[in-house]
């Protein structure tokens, strides 16, 4: 029983980390589809500014009396995603619906490589 646990946690992890890089490959591409607009840091000025925000976190600012977003990116795109109020709540969805199906991809997946639906010598519970 013990191996069967330790196997379902290594598994687990396995595939809570391989969602992990999936998702920071894939946050990208969602910020994109959000409708953020990318602004790459192709000056020493700009790399300066990109290096000065938190990284891989959302920045609120306030333009012309409009909430805007940055977001930056300094390892895998090396550049500042900007957008608006729209733009956030988009990613927002996006990003919610993602962890949804990973969670549910994670269940699905331990349930199917594991052993549980053989009770042995004990039989179902349910009789």
């Amino acid at each position: 029983m013990s191996k069967i646990l330790a196997a379902g946690a290594v598994l687990a992890l396995t595939l809570a980390t391989s969602a992990c890089v999936t998702a920071a490959q894939n946050k990208d591409d969602m910020l994109a589809a959000a409708g953020f607009k990318i602004k790459p840091a192709d000056t020493p000025g700009k790399i300066a500014s990109l290096t000065g925000l938190p990284p891989h976190r959302f920045v609120a600012s306030n333009q012309n009396g409009q909430p805007d977003y940055l977001y930056a990116d300094p390892t895998i795109c090396k550049c500042l995603y900007y957008g608006d109020a729209a733009a956030y709540a988009n990613y927002q969805q996006m990003a919610a619906q993602q962890r949804v199906a990973d969670q549910q991809l994670i269940r699905a997946t331990m349930v199917q490589d594991t052993p549980w639906n053989d009770y042995g010598p004990w039989g179902p519970w349910y009789y």
